[in-house]
């Protein structure tokens, strides 16, 4: 019995220690792509080390919550692209283009088709993606029209893939939660003076942290 419980255990720490050394390796390329107007590289620091936690505990939650081959492939990549734009946007306050525009037409096709791990099998999933799709990058814009500009067109654009991939109650609880642990990663930053009060925030990571809390987030 505790060898059959030991072994239920290998194949989620592999992805999760995989993901771990996805989101070094993420950190990494966000310190030198795209490439910094100073030509700077960043050293690794608190930014390399909440990408590498969080990669690796998203990707370490997802074979407890897809079972099938093909859906846990889907996800993997979608957590992937969301790695990447995750240190790009902690590291640059930057969502660059060549992740986020790509996202939202396969985020589309793998809805349409009914591939959608979330929303695939649920009552009006196929309407709850599309309606997210349209009502959570309009949000934003509202709200960064509201804070002028404190949030910027790639943070609307991820949104679009993010609603997409997610539903409209996955991804409002998944941002929720997202919203109250930044807030608390936010406090300690100040606190330990890694930020200052002036210092601009991304909005980036709340958003990818909610895709993966509504992503992972068992559907009742």
């Amino acid at each position: 019995m505790l060898l059959v419980d030991a072994m239920a255990w290998v194949g989620p720490a592999i992805l999760g220690l995989g993901g771990a050394a996805y989101g070094f390796l993420a950190d990494r390329l966000a310190a030198r792509w795209p490439e910094h107007e100073d030509g700077r590289t960043r050293p690794a620091d608190w930014r390399t080390a909440l990408v590498v936690v969080l990669a690796g505990g998203a990707f370490l939650a997802l074979p407890g919550r897809f079972a099938e081959p093909r859906d846990l492939a889907i996800e993997a990549g979608f957590f992937a692209a969301l790695t990447v734009l995750l240190a790009t946007d902690l590291d640059q306050r930057l969502l660059p283009d060549e992740i986020t525009l790509p996202l939202i037409p396969a985020a589309l096709l793998v809805l349409l088709v009914g591939w959608n791990p979330v929303l695939a099998g649920k009552d009006l999933g196929l309407a709850s993606g599309l309606a997210a799709a349209v009502l959570a990058p309009l949000f934003l814009g509202v709200t960064g029209a509201l804070f002028r500009g404190a949030l910027g067109m790639g943070d609307i654009k991820l949104a679009v893939s993010l609603g997409l991939a997610c539903g409209i109650s996955q991804l409002v609880a998944g941002f929720i939660v997202a919203s109250m642990a930044a807030g608390m990663v936010l406090v300690a930053l100040l606190v330990s003076r890694r930020l200052g009060l002036r210092t601009a925030i991304p909005f980036g990571p709340i958003l990818i942290l909610g895709a993966f809390l509504a992503v992972l987030r068992p559907i009742t």
